[in-house]
């Protein structure tokens, strides 16, 4: 398929989907992405004066990924080929390869190999065109919705820039529907519809950043009206149900939870609220976000307020006993306790700093006064036999006992913090440590 083929008047047939027929022909045409495609950006540069390379374009859908690829070859009058990882395997990249061969061959022009959704490639498919982009068969463009850095490997990142992609503003979604409304050849401006600037708002709201979904959203309503002034009931039936960019499996889900978490841990409960809701609005499986708010209550709130724990544990409980709606306004209310309660990670490090010293001191024995003496053998043995029962000391502390293996020695963990509850905590470790100094000292007298 040669540059010149890619915008085809039979590609912008009418029977094609409009958005589609609406594809950018120029880069004057394309909207949005200026963080790499303003004046003086590397990429722009790198498209206009023809220095092609290896590139992954990394972005949610409708952002103009393919689009991009496909003005680079035009541009260029590049051969452009495309395969789509959910389809290709290894013997589709080496008909590409060869067919590129015979393009370099016969017409001394340079092949640019799109790769849609290239993250869903295994390795052995990744390494399978690396020879080829490495000694200049190939100029490579993958598109994908996934972070790289997790799903393509090290030696194929070394060879492509990676250029982020960002879902566009409402005022781009907004100049992309004015155009296919005015486009008399491949848009809507051949038939009379009108649509009133309030009701292009509501469309670009609901496509969320995704020019391919307002622009299909645009197509139904047309085909609904006809013809005339499009009505707000029409727009607002069509828009009803649209469901957020929010993938259980990708960095959405993980980016809009570590918001969630941060928000919490941040005291700030009506950001908690928002990102809760954005989750649960693009399909978060609500126990799966009580179970991490119970974490939450755990690592970012502790013994500055343990009836965190306990609410969150509830919310749970209601979640699975209700479902929704009941169960989601329980773990609203945690969210809001635990983001508004004082907060302590204090036993969380504390935590990570046992378990350091456990998985560092091997398997230390357990201090003979500490050991259980169930049988008479062990009894001879004087297992537990200078155990001091703390009931029966005085305030019921055995001031000066120790409790750690005598390989470790003592050790201070927890740190409470001069905050919530563990204010009193801290006060009460104080004078109990004060009477452990005080035991030492009897003791070496």
């Amino acid at each position: 398929m040669t540059a010149d083929d890619l915008f085809s008047t039979e590609e912008n047939n009418s029977t094609r989907p409009l958005a589609d027929r609406m594809r950018p022909r120029d880069l004057e045409e394309f909207f949005g992405q200026k963080q790499i495609m303003a004046a003086g950006k590397p990429l722009r540069e790198a498209i206009e004066s023809d220095r092609l390379h290896s590139m992954i374009f990394w972005g949610p859908p409708g952002t103009g990924k393919t689009t991009l690829a496909k003005l680079i070859a035009r541009r260029s009058g590049a051969c452009f080929l495309s395969l789509s990882a959910v389809l290709a395997g290894v013997k589709d990249i080496r008909r590409a390869v060869e067919q590129a061969r015979l393009v370099r061959q016969n017409e001394g022009r340079p092949t640019l190999l799109f790769i849609d959704e290239v993250h869903r490639f295994n390795k052995a498919q990744q390494d399978a065109f690396l020879p080829h982009v490495e000694d200049g068969t190939l100029v490579f463009i993958g598109a994908t919705t996934e972070n790289p850095s997790f799903e393509l490997n090290n030696a194929l990142l070394s060879r492509a820039r990676v250029y982020v992609l960002k879902p566009l503003g409402a005022e781009e979604l907004e100049r992309i529907l004015d155009n296919a409304l005015g486009d008399r050849e491949r848009g809507l401006g051949r038939r009379d519809i009108r649509l009133a600037p309030e009701l292009r708002r509501l469309i670009a709201g609901a496509a969320d950043g995704d020019a391919r979904r307002a622009l299909n959203l645009l197509e139904i309503i047309a085909d609904l009206t006809e013809q005339g002034e499009v009505s707000r009931e029409v727009v607002e039936e069509v828009v009803a149900g649209g469901v957020r960019r929010f993938d259980k499996g990708g960095d959405a889900f993980y980016d809009q939870i570590s918001a969630l978490h941060k928000s919490v841990r941040g005291t700030a409960p009506d950001a908690a609220l928002y990102w809760l809701a954005r989750m649960l609005d693009g399909g978060c499986d609500p126990l799966y976000i009580a179970r991490r708010v119970v974490r939450m209550a755990s690592e970012d709130i502790g013994n500055a307020d343990p009836r965190a724990l306990a609410l969150a544990l509830d919310a749970w409980e209601t979640q699975e006993r209700l479902g929704s709606p009941e169960g989601e306004l329980a773990i609203a209310q945690a969210v809001v306790y635990l983001a508004s309660a004082p907060k302590s990670n204090a036993v969380y490090t504390a935590f990570q700093q046992a378990m350091t010293d456990a998985k560092k001191s091997g398997s230390l024995e357990v201090p003979v006064h500490l050991r259980n003496a169930p049988t008479k053998l062990m009894k001879e043995l004087g297992h537990g036999k200078a155990y001091r029962y703390a009931h029966d000391e005085p305030g019921a502390y055995a001031a000066g006992e120790t409790y750690f293996p005598e390989g470790l020695g003592e050790r201070r963990y927890y740190e409470p913090v001069d905050r919530g509850l563990e204010i009193r905590i801290s006060e009460k470790l104080a004078h109990l440590r004060e009477l452990d100094r005080k035991a030492g000292q009897k003791d070496k007298r």
